[in-house]
């Protein structure tokens, strides 16, 4: 009876994923996942990550040929492009070297008006990753409304220069999954498009990893990236300055990452280097080390 009790528990438990996180326990993935391998595979292989962070972090200062050559050696084929006002001047060799390579300049940071010409020059469709913000407001439907009307030019823009755009969670307000997907479908209907969808970031989300494979399955269907993370709870996070740590080096990832395959979800991966004190390829190959260990587990 005791044993019965004891499966029945652990049944219990895996129905509700959250649970797990809470207690701060891995039971997620202890006994497998009931996907075929391949689709394991396809989720979190190479082939569909992106690099993430590595123009302003990398703590070698690579330039766009070496960055290019860094990627490529690494075997991803993806790169998110985040950048800050000295690599303005470089980013037509940046996409350059990228081609070279057939590396693909998956998405963008922000905005600048200097990438619009190299899209149409050089037939590039970066996805557009921007920061929802957190505004003020007396109610909730004014936040959103605020939130979604001081977007409405960018988002108006991507439309018309034919990119997707991705409201990006950053922390605060704007951050929740719940007004991301309030925001995302408002932005939606008023301009009758589709091309609005979410960017959702592990390490952002440490305050809301309990819900995180709750709210998942209706994410997925507007989800345009998702961002992995070593994962700790908030209070070790602020402790121990742990906010952005190798994937496979935290508690919750490994639970996060099974909630991901149990949804829809089935688009790019994001692995990010985001620590200037660190070369960009030993966190990037860090990511992949600890990936491949949680992959093999299943």
């Amino acid at each position: 009876m005791l044993r019965f009790r004891t499966q029945l528990c652990c049944f219990t438990m895996l129905l509700v994923p959250a649970i797990c996180i809470n207690v701060q326990s891995d039971c997620l993935g202890q006994d497998g996942i009931d996907q075929p391998k391949h689709q394991v595979k396809t989720l979190y292989g190479k082939e569909n990550l992106v690099a993430w962070c590595i123009v302003p972090f990398d703590a070698k200062k690579r330039g766009p040929a070496a960055r290019a050559e860094m990627v490529q050696q690494l075997g991803l084929g993806k790169v998110a492009y985040d950048w800050r006002a000295e690599h303005v001047p470089t980013f037509e060799q940046e996409i350059l070297e990228y081609k070279k390579r057939e590396i693909e300049f998956f998405a963008f940071w922000s905005w600048h008006d200097e990438l619009e010409p190299l899209i149409k020059k050089h037939g590039i469709r970066p996805q557009i990753w921007v920061t929802l913000s957190s505004p003020q407001g007396e109610t909730e439907s004014e936040r959103v409304r605020r939130a979604s009307d001081a977007l409405l030019p960018l988002v108006k823009k991507t439309k018309d220069l034919g990119l997707q755009i991705g409201l990006y969670n950053h922390g605060g307000w704007g951050g929740q999954p719940s007004n991301l997907l309030t925001v995302c479908k408002q932005l939606r209907r008023d301009t009758q498009s589709d091309h609005i969808g979410i960017v959702y970031n592990f390490h952002h989300a440490h305050e809301d990893m309990d819900e995180f494979a709750r709210v998942l399955p209706d994410m997925a269907p507007f989800l345009l990236c998702l961002n992995i993370n070593g994962m700790v709870s908030p209070e070790e996070m602020v402790a121990n300055n742990q906010k952005i740590i190798p994937v496979g080096s935290g508690k919750y990832e490994k639970a996060m990452m099974q909630a991901i395959l149990k949804s829809p979800y089935r688009g790019p991966i994001g692995i990010l280097d985001h620590r200037g004190e660190v070369d960009a390829r030993e966190s990037l190959q860090q990511n992949l080390d600890g990936l491949q260990r949680i992959v093999e587990q299943w």
